[in-house]
């Protein structure tokens, strides 16, 4: 397989799906579709819906059970960085090389096009759930994604992440905001997938080991990335940790350190979900990519 390939065409069918989902720009509220549709067509690796359907898929799933998920699920981490952007949080003014919502809509459009992202996701899992067989799977897999995105997920890592701004904090922290701020979308997303395909619950363990892991070293390429990463490939300014004086794995342990972390994390990953399947060559790539990306 030649990894890079097929993870470009992987995300051309992510970015179809969402479209697919994209609200009409119509009616009184108009704006707000438009406002949604612009953070939502910025691109981006679109890693969560691809990892949706191929948990979906290692598990013998019919992947277009798993369709809505993937597409509410990357309107759920496109909120939450409509959000992050904002002045109160991280006040970018670059997202994916383009101008940030709150810098083309205003703070109010884009503070409400991340709440219309959100509750759209949901109105989409739900709605394309009722009538299917075996719903229970289709329940479980929206809870697992409201979970990775909510107070016990992604929002809880925010919180302890602001909170933390301007304090040395320790290595157990970092790794709780990390763990939740960013691996905890990723073990919902994946969870969901297996949940609409059906895995057991020895498939469901590695699986959520697999996501953690990915994870969490994604969060830490990452920190690193903010440190020595182009500006030009990451499509948002670097260095917004030091400035914002945040702790992060290269300032608690040192670049080489860290990256010898989340090499092991990726190794112990891989070693997880091949007790899932033999059918491992796409996320065993992925997990090489996420460790080796520059952008």
């Amino acid at each position: 397989m030649d990894f890079k390939s097929e993870l470009k065409k992987r995300a051309i069918d992510a970015e179809e799906i969402i479209k697919k989902y994209m609200p009409k720009e119509e009616g009184y509220q108009k704006t707000i579709m438009e406002a949604m549709n612009y953070s939502l067509s910025s691109g981006g690796k679109r890693l969560r819906p691809i990892l949706t359907l191929e948990a979906c898929r290692i598990v013998q799933g019919c992947n277009n059970n798993a369709i809505p998920f993937a597409a509410a699920i990357e309107m759920i981490h496109t909120y939450s960085l409509i959000h992050d952007d904002l002045p109160a949080l991280d006040n970018d003014d670059l997202r994916r090389g383009r101008a940030t919502n709150h810098k083309v809509f205003g703070e109010a459009m884009a503070i409400l096009a991340g709440d219309a992202l959100l509750n759209f996701a949901y109105e989409i899992m739900l709605k394309e759930s009722i009538g299917k067989e075996n719903p229970e799977r289709y329940l479980k897999a929206t809870y697992e994604i409201a979970r990775g995105a909510g107070i016990y997920g992604m929002v809880g890592g925010q919180v302890v992440d602001v909170q933390s701004e301007n304090t040395k904090i320790p290595k157990e922290k970092l790794d709780y905001i990390h763990e939740n701020k960013t691996a905890a979308m990723m073990v919902g997303c994946m969870r969901a997938g297996a949940s609409v395909g059906g895995a057991t619950k020895e498939q469901m363990d590695y699986i959520t080991d697999y996501a953690q892991k990915i994870g969490l070293a994604f969060q830490i390429v990452d920190d690193i990335l903010d440190i020595v990463g182009d500006e030009a490939k990451l499509g948002k300014h670097v260095g917004s940790d030091i400035e914002n004086n945040k702790s992060t794995y290269p300032s608690l342990l040192g670049l080489e350190k860290s990256r010898e972390i989340a090499k092991s994390l990726i190794e112990d990953a891989k070693k997880s979900i091949s007790k899932v399947t033999d059918d491992t060559e796409f996320l065993h790539g992925l997990a090489d990519y996420i460790l080796s990306r520059d952008h």
